[in-house]
């Protein structure tokens, strides 16, 4: 049996019909008994996926690695969305990231409950080329542009984050149920947010392709960004750049992973995050 290597490949899968709604990066053998278990994927390639190979084409022409100041992030979160359920660990979450970013002196701004409303994060988009969004989300598949994020008084659609024109849209962290669900009628089409938020300029997206345990959305966003904000050798870019964002998604899903092992229940945890662009 080929043993795990220390430096994965970098897969990209383009998925259409049934495959589209498979974990291929997740795929592996597993079992509750050590004895049992097999290789898996992730023990040999850092996957990332893209909704065409147009799209995957288009953010690798239209890339430039070039040494700037440090991103900007606007974290948005609504854990009492009115009318809809609790979302009880946001709070630990954004606070999470909060302290990573303060530790490197990286620009953040933080809104929520009532002051998340459409028109605010409307006016505060533009300025930032990082955002995190925790809240309820929702997947029109008949009018995808319709998709979008709840916020306090009401949907935030794609359609509007389009219009925004950000000028340098480089990473969006959808933690939010369902994110990159597709429709098994339109299995050859991408109509889930990740999609979107790739057509609206960023060049990177974290999502989840069904719904995530509230309870591990503050692990998973201080092991991502607690590896994405801490600056790496000559090899690696020198800005805080997404470059490193399907990487940084690998290293928190393995963490995850060791320690919820590989029962059913502990796969049904960590697969569904997933990484689409470059």
């Amino acid at each position: 049996m080929q043993r795990p290597t220390e430096n994965p490949l970098r897969i990209w899968w383009c998925l259409t019909g049934p495959l589209a709604f498979l974990p291929l990066h997740a795929a592996g053998i597993y079992s509750d008994d050590p004895e049992q278990r097999g290789p898996c994927v992730a023990d040999f390639a850092v996957s990332s996926y893209t909704p065409n190979v147009s799209a995957l084409v288009e953010k690798i022409q239209t890339s430039t690695e070039v040494d700037r100041a440090p991103s900007k992030i606007l974290l948005i979160s609504q854990p009492n969305t009115p009318g809809l359920g609790r979302l009880p660990s946001v709070k630990r979450e954004v606070q999470a990231i909060r302290n990573r970013t303060k530790a490197c002196s990286f620009h953040g701004k933080h809104i929520t409950a009532e002051n998340a409303t459409t028109t605010r994060v409307k006016e505060e988009l533009p300025s930032y080329d990082w955002v995190h969004l925790a809240c309820h989300a929702v997947q029109d598949t008949a009018t995808p542009l319709k998709s979008g994020f709840y916020l306090h008084n009401e949907r935030l659609e794609l359609a509007e984050i389009m219009k925004q024109q950000i000028a340098n849209a480089d990473l969006a962290f959808l933690s939010a149920c369902q994110t990159s669900a597709g429709d098994e009628k339109l299995s050859e089409e991408a109509v889930h947010l990740a999609a979107g938020m790739l057509a609206a300029g960023y060049r990177g997206v974290i999502a989840t392709m069904w719904s995530i345990q509230d309870d591990y959305g503050p692990d998973v966003a201080d092991d991502f960004y607690g590896y994405l904000l801490q600056r790496r050798g000559d090899d690696e870019s020198r800005s805080y750049g997404s470059a490193r964002a399907a990487k940084a998604l690998h290293h928190t899903v393995k963490r995850l992973r060791e320690r919820l092992g590989d029962s059913e229940m502990a796969l049904m945890t960590w697969a569904p995050y997933v990484h689409f662009g470059i």
